[in-house]
């Protein structure tokens, strides 16, 4: 999860998210990029340097200030369209997470192995202060799911339009009622991860939690075990 005064993302727990994190940076090289250029052609102009007007006039300049938006713009492309498609992308899911929103907790449905049916609600106010916990951000009963396997999450909703978001995943889809939606994932490493619902969706919005806890398989299964007894 984040830290105060954190910079940037958090530490990303799949694959998609570590994809966004090197995204971003080579976007952000292009972002650099222009900002110098366009500040040292303002520059030129403002403080009336002598050679400014053959900066600003040459019809050399004037095509590459037309041309080179196009070179950005296929640059930023192509990874990004690479970055969807394995978004996108439909491996054999060794575990399907229906997700369900309400007004306002969300319920969780596994169907891969036992049926399991959990509800997950934020724990109590006073629960964060006496013991610690992240404020707003802790449930009831968590997500269990296995690291290292291809896991498939379909969203719903039974009442107005929520959306699951999990920013350490890289997973964000809106749940919407009457219609299932559905992403991929596959945790790398072991953890607990925080997310909550990003679409507003009435007076109790912000107490929405969604907390996932990335487990060995043996644990899982064992968890799987202690639910449907």
């Amino acid at each position: 999860m984040s830290v105060p005064l954190q910079l940037g993302f958090q530490d990303p727990a799949s694959f998609i998210m570590e994809q966004f994190h090197e995204f971003h940076d080579y976007a952000m090289t292009f972002l650099v990029f222009i900002t110098i250029l366009v500040f040292y052609g303002l520059s030129l102009i403002l403080f009336k340097i002598p050679s400014h007007w053959k900066f600003v006039e040459k019809q050399n300049v004037e095509l590459w200030w037309t041309i080179s938006p196009g070179f950005i713009l296929v640059a930023l492309a192509v990874p990004s369209i690479s970055l969807l498609y394995y978004m996108d992308e439909s491996p054999n899911p060794e575990v399907t997470v229906k997700t369900i929103g309400h007004q306002w907790y969300w319920s969780y449905e596994i169907w891969d192995n036992n049926p399991i049916e959990i509800e997950s609600y934020m724990v109590q106010i006073e629960d964060f202060t006496q013991n610690g916990l992240p404020r707003l951000l802790e449930v009831d009963n968590r997500l269990v799911l296995p690291y290292n396997t291809n896991i498939r999450v379909i969203t719903s909703s039974t009442d107005v339009i929520h959306a699951w978001c999990v920013p350490v995943l890289g997973l964000k889809m809106d749940a919407v009622p009457g219609r299932l939606n559905q992403m991929f994932t596959f945790i790398n490493r072991t953890g607990v991860f925080y997310g909550q619902c990003s679409e507003i969706c009435g007076s109790n919005h912000s107490f929405m939690p969604i907390v996932i806890e990335a487990v060995d398989r043996e644990t899982y299964y064992q968890w799987c075990n202690n639910i449907t007894e």
